[in-house]
């Protein structure tokens, strides 16, 4: 991966007709300050701008279809994705259909990207910690028709841990459901408390997912890592820059795994 990269291929075992990846903002047409490769029609960006970065991540990529675009509210609903050039609201988007492209959009949130081992269902999922909390990962890993052991995650770039400072609201959100003491203290242990003794604390978007999925039943975990505030030669930040595009997390099957 190098500074000027376009797109992040997600490094994880799925198997091969399972295409997954991330962009960054790298490598299209956005001014300042969406430069460049912006991907969101909601952001203030110009639309026909926005449709050409679209268009030119879709032929680097090879896409089979236009992504199935989501017009996310950071809840935990989760959608059919369907190539039918719809925008259904949701923040996370299945599929069971080759050649129908899941996607999600971010800035700082979490993508989580997940397919079956064998490669016969995939999903998109956008976790901002308010749908991370609400169980929007529950609800996409419900949608697949196997259990969560035979699934794979990947995470995708996020704000780290040492930027994302959120109030006490955030963390007690997340140990409101934990029905016992290990459960508590692995949640406890994703937000270490802010310096100057204030009720604040930074929260560790990549543990809480890792915690959420380990109860779901999903341990092959993937990616992680990144950090979409300290990294602004690769990726958007909202929290960094306020006014600014997003990266699209994408995943797709190419064909049927019987014929891959």
């Amino acid at each position: 991966m190098t500074e000027r990269a376009m797109f992040i291929a997600a490094d994880w075992p799925a198997p091969a007709h399972v295409h997954a990846c991330v962009s960054t903002r790298n490598g299209g047409c956005s001014a300042a300050p969406w430069d460049s490769l912006n991907l969101a029609q909601h952001v203030g960006d110009d639309a026909a701008t926005v449709a050409r970065n679209r268009r030119i991540l879709a032929s680097a990529l090879g896409l089979p279809a236009e992504p199935a675009w989501l017009e996310q509210v950071h809840g935990c609903a989760v959608v059919e994705a369907r190539a039918d050039g719809i925008v259904r609201t949701g923040d996370a988007a299945h599929s069971a259909v080759p050649g129908v492209v899941c996607a999600v959009m971010t800035a700082d949130c979490l993508p989580v990207l997940l397919s079956d081992r064998s490669g016969t269902q995939v999903a998109a999922v956008h976790c901002g910690w308010r749908g991370l909390a609400a169980g929007v990962l529950a609800n996409a890993v419900a949608r697949f028709a196997c259990p969560g052991r035979e699934l794979i995650a990947w995470l995708g770039p996020a704000i780290s841990q040492r930027a994302f400072e959120v109030g006490a609201e955030v963390r007690d959100a997340f140990l409101a459901p934990c029905g016992d003491e290990a459960a508590r203290a692995a949640v406890r242990a994703a937000f270490l408390p802010g310096l100057d003794g204030a009720p604040r604390y930074h929260a560790d978007l990549y543990a809480l997912a890792r915690i959420a999925l380990a109860a779901l039943g999903v341990t092959r975990v993937h990616g992680g890592g990144f950090c979409t505030f300290g990294s602004p030669g690769l990726f958007y930040s909202y929290r960094r820059d306020g006014v600014t595009g997003r990266m699209a997390s994408l995943i797709w099957m190419s064909r049927g795994p019987v014929d891959a």
